[in-house]
């Protein structure tokens, strides 16, 4: 794998801007993106699972990593207290991975660490290794039917 760059992509909640507040868009920064939550196709079409068939509801914190080259990257997610714990359920399975799920199918890892604090689950971390360019074309389009989903935000740091 190449060399990782120093500086990371981050995706935040992002404000939401109506189509009246476009006319600032001169004083957003460029490298943020905004999402409104009109009717669109990418709409509600991304999900991450824990335990297939049941949806994540917490947004994750997510920070991305890319060779120099782009010959590769990574996508770290960190859930702070996600719903896969609730004991509601408990009852739809064992938690075998990480499943990124949209229209164009499903994207997987089983890096999946959970913490606990007092014997009781408080996180779960999980890292996507992204091994080619279009695994990360693929990647960010997830990322953009996502994002519009659950009010992400991008911003690139550094």
């Amino acid at each position: 794998m190449g060399l990782l760059r120093s500086s990371m992509l981050v995706l935040i909640p992002a404000v939401f801007f109506s189509s009246t507040a476009d006319a600032f868009s001169s004083s957003i920064p460029s490298s943020v993106r905004r999402y409104s939550h009109s009717s669109s196709s990418l709409f509600a079409a991304a999900e991450i699972q824990f335990v297939k068939g049941l949806e994540e509801k917490v947004v994750p914190d997510i920070k991305l990593t890319r060779a120099r080259d782009g010959s590769s990257g990574i996508a770290t997610f960190k859930f702070k207290n996600p719903n896969v714990f609730d004991a509601s359920t408990a009852s739809a399975g064992d938690v075998t991975g990480m499943f990124l799920v949209d229209t164009e199918g499903e994207m997987m890892t089983t890096s999946v660490n959970a913490s606990f604090v007092n014997g009781k689950p408080q996180a779960i971390e999980s890292t996507l290794m992204i091994n080619s360019p279009e695994e990360w074309d693929r990647f960010m389009r997830f990322m953009d039917r996502y994002g519009e989903a659950n009010g992400l935000g991008f911003n690139k740091a550094g």
